[in-house]
């Protein structure tokens, strides 16, 4: 099946919301980490790729960003650490006709930036480095403008931690307010380790110079591993902000990919209630995050057009998906979120 043959797929009105003021938006988007450069964690990565040249990567990302169009996928997210993501994303968008490209919500991110040369493997330096300056925001959005300006609806500090200190920078802070007012870019932080919803609560007390909150939107790792922000997330959501999901698969870890013995049980339950529903693991880990009441825009990691009509089957799933057997995939998955961010980081890039 071509891009081009994909359709639109069933959606719940349980998997429809409101989405950075966009009504009526299907609560599944396209995350382009992996698209966007040939070495990622997720587990078989490498191996999804038929080419790793930046144009066969450009290609892919095309086709796959078509195939989610054509199935009704709107929200794509992307980052300036994501290789050449935002590239790849600005010429597939100059190449949409306008009701098309009317129908598209895209989202970045500053804060990285890539490092890995497009390289895999990198002898072991980082793919990618935080910077939560000042003067690499300025540097950064000006990069961001120049490929997506005209299209951009979301900015984000990239994995915002209260170590980091971006959340007290006042000259970041006063930088972020300017590009909201001037630009019209709406702004959030993706957050990530133990302390997402520490984190979180203290994005939510930032105020801008008239009182009004800074933040719209916050990206947190929420799934059935690691449901540690989830509590945070649901007051985020009560209070008006834009919840999106990012790892809702756990990098490949909540999937058939996922051979490690010591998973073998928890898979057993995925399987089997999977099973019971007559779907995939994956759809089925996403429509629980879907599902939850913070009623989350959950990004897709795909690398191909059929691993993104597999995760879109949690769209439909949602409806049919019964809160007893929510609860106890929840209650049989869940993990310490210490253990969760231990094993994330010994994932290696592929």
């Amino acid at each position: 099946m071509t891009s081009h043959e994909y359709q639109p797929v069933p959606v719940s009105d349980k998997a429809k919301g409101t989405f950075l003021g966009v009504p009526d938006m299907p609560l599944l988007g396209l995350g382009l980490a992996a698209l966007g450069r040939p070495g990622y964690i997720n587990l078989g990565h490498g191996a999804d790729l038929a080419g790793k040249s930046v144009e066969e990567m450009r290609s892919n990302c095309a086709a796959v960003l078509t195939a989610a169009l054509g199935m009704g996928i709107r929200y794509y997210d992307a980052a300036r650490s994501y290789g050449r993501a935002e590239e790849f994303l600005s010429s597939w968008l100059h190449t949409l006709p306008p009701a098309a490209l009317g129908r598209t919500v895209v989202g970045s991110k500053w804060g990285y930036y890539y490092t890995a040369d497009w390289q895999v493997d990198t002898g072991g330096a980082p793919h990618e480095v935080k910077e939560h300056t000042a003067p690499n925001l300025i540097k950064q959005a000006g990069e961001t403008q120049g490929l997506l300006g005209g299209k951009l609806r979301l900015y984000q500090i990239h994995s915002a931690t209260l170590e980091s200190g971006v959340l007290d920078a006042a000259d970041v802070l006063a930088e972020l307010e300017k590009l909201k007012k001037e630009r019209g870019w709406m702004m959030g932080l993706s957050l990530s380790g133990v302390h997402q919803a520490a984190t979180l609560r203290k994005a939510m007390g930032v105020r801008m110079s008239d009182g009004a909150p800074l933040f719209d939107s916050v990206q947190a790792t929420w799934n059935l591993l690691e449901q540690s922000a989830g509590e945070a997330l649901t007051e985020a959501h009560a209070g008006g902000t834009s919840v999106i999901v990012k790892e809702g698969l756990a990098n490949g870890r909540l999937t058939p990919r996922n051979s490690s013995a010591g998973f073998a049980a928890k898979m057993a339950v995925l399987q089997q209630a999977a099973d019971k529903y007559g779907t995939g693991v994956d759809a089925l880990a996403l429509a629980a995050v879907i599902a939850q009441p913070f009623r989350p825009m959950v990004l897709s990691g795909a690398t191909t057009a059929e691993q993104l009509a597999s995760n879109a089957a949690a769209l439909e799933l949602v409806g049919r998906l019964q809160a007893s057997d929510l609860a106890a995939l929840m209650a049989a998955l869940r993990q310490p979120a210490e253990e969760y961010w231990a094993e994330r980081s010994a994932l290696s890039w592929n």
